[in-house]
């Protein structure tokens, strides 16, 4: 087998080193067409003995795909958006197809800028988290695509895949009423993101579904970071008129830190104060105590989301939006509440 070292072997190569032609070969590889059984598991066989790689751009060239799809989502050091990730790029590897990812920063110039360099790289087709109010006219260029994520509601019109979130939410206040916490402060997002609006109006509605005024509840804002939550939960002891006994953080980064700032201002959770983080990143675990969280389903959000992009490319899907359950994982950041009056909670700047 001489004759090619030094160089990557052919297929003209392998088909040689197999018995076969070419065309043989060539449908061995690429599994279609019909060719025996013998044929084919000794092309294959030669091909992993001498190392073949296939030519994808010749491969793309004449099926007009690459093999290759993108993922924009907007903070890849987000432990729950790194868990998308991981979800589809473990689906996209069992569908022998290679991932770019792409991180935005939640900033619409930067993901209109990887948008454009998917364009140019001929993926065949892209899943993104939207940070823009458009997706920078992807249908124009006849791209699939599928949305995740909160601001995939904005985009009717694409397919999408997301965190059923008016579930999720319901699921963590269930169980704080079950543990009599039944007006708990939130520290939620900033202004003019559609996650916030989101969390905010399944809280409000479960609230009107179970005798509770929404109008009562402690209410302050941060930028789902472990600091932004540090600071919400400071402000929000330091306004309070009576000490807030349960917290629901509509993120876990921002859970840990409320668990921080109690910390530090000398008191204990949940002895003092309880606090239910949203996400169900895995850091929520090593925690001290561990964060009690409502946890979306990040892994397979990210499966899914392949999986319905790989039928977009093949042209075998309707529009629709996938919602998947989130589930409660309960640690020890919850306590039951003793003795708590009902109007304990009073709303502080509210956000």
């Amino acid at each position: 087998m001489s004759e090619w070292r030094g160089r990557q072997p052919t297929i003209i190569d392998i088909a040689k080193a197999a018995g076969v032609s070419k065309s043989t070969a060539a449908r061995a590889l690429s599994d279609s067409g019909k060719i025996s059984a013998d044929a084919r598991e000794r092309v294959l066989n030669v091909a992993k003995r001498l190392g073949y790689e296939r030519n994808y751009l010749a491969h793309s060239l004449r099926s007009g795909r690459t093999g290759m799809i993108g993922l924009v989502i907007p903070d890849i050091a987000n432990p729950f958006w790194a868990e998308v990730a991981r979800g589809a790029q473990d689906e996209a590897s069992k569908a022998g197809v290679s991932l770019l990812i792409f991180s935005s920063d939640w900033n619409p110039a930067r993901e209109a800028s990887h948008l454009r360099v998917l364009r140019q790289a001929r993926v065949d087709g892209a899943i993104v988290n939207p940070v823009a109010d458009n997706v920078d006219g992807l249908g124009r260029f006849g791209l699939p695509i599928v949305l995740i994520g909160s601001s995939a509601e904005r985009f009717p019109e694409l397919s999408s895949v997301g965190s059923d979130i008016t579930q999720g939410v319901g699921l963590g206040l269930d169980h704080l009423e079950k543990l009599r916490h039944h007006q708990p402060a939130l520290l939620v997002g900033p202004k003019g993101r559609l996650a916030r609006v989101r969390f905010s109006r399944a809280v409000h509605d479960w609230c009107v579904g179970h005798g509770v005024d929404p109008a009562t509840l402690a209410v302050q804002e941060g930028e789902y970071t472990v600091e932004s939550g540090h600071e919400a939960m400071t402000r929000l002891i330091e306004g309070s008129r009576e000490l807030p006994r349960c917290v629901y953080a509509a993120n876990d980064l921002m859970a840990l830190g409320a668990m921080l700032a109690v910390r530090e201002m000398g008191l204990r959770c949940p002895d003092d104060i309880s606090i239910l983080g949203f996400d169900g990143i895995p850091g929520g675990a090593f925690s001290d105590p561990g964060l009690s969280t409502v946890a979306k389903p990040a892994r397979g959000i990210g499966i899914e989301g392949v999986k319905l992009l790989k039928e977009g490319i093949e042209g075998r899907v309707e529009h629709r939006r996938v919602l998947l359950p989130c589930s409660l994982k309960l640690r020890g950041s919850l306590a039951e509440a003793q003795d708590i009056m009902p109007d304990r909670l009073l709303a502080v700047g509210r956000g």
